[in-house]
């Protein structure tokens, strides 16, 4: 990874606090929703589906597989050489966009369907940001 301190990082509001207070933890934090069960991402106060306020914080596993990518090879701050920009499906149900690290990045390490984890960088005192790694990879 390269320089992150370049990073214009997220800043939490009422409505996200519980998932950036969790990254810092370690944990991928999702909402659900009391009245029909589904499960969301983003970070919302209401379900997306019924429109319910009557939602709950839980703590995800961190897995996930991979739904889709691209390998970008334009420069970017927070990495050196190409990297993935992709939508990782958590085992929970909801899509999320990330980038997948710690792997070559070339289509033949970035399988679609592959098994994923989640993993933490600490990009500030206030932020931790989540990305995904081949499961079983060494963090």
């Amino acid at each position: 990874m390269a320089d992150l301190s370049k990073l214009s990082l997220p800043v939490a509001t009422p409505e996200t606090q519980h998932f950036w207070e969790g990254t810092q933890e370690g944990e991928l934090r999702l909402q659900k929703c009391l009245s029909c069960s589904d499960t969301y991402f983003p970070p919302r106060p209401f379900c997306p589906t019924c429109s319910s306020q009557d939602v709950e914080v839980f703590t995800a596993s961190g897995r996930a597989t991979l739904y889709s990518y691209i390998i970008n090879h334009r420069p970017h701050p927070a990495f050196d050489g190409p990297y993935s920009i992709a939508v990782v499906e958590l085992e929970e149900g909801p899509r999320m966009m990330t980038n997948i690290i710690n792997t070559p990045q070339q289509p033949e390490n970035l399988l679609l369907d592959m098994p994923l984890q989640v993993v933490f960088r600490k990009v500030s005192e206030a932020v931790a940001l989540p990305y995904f790694q081949p499961a079983g990879s060494a963090i």
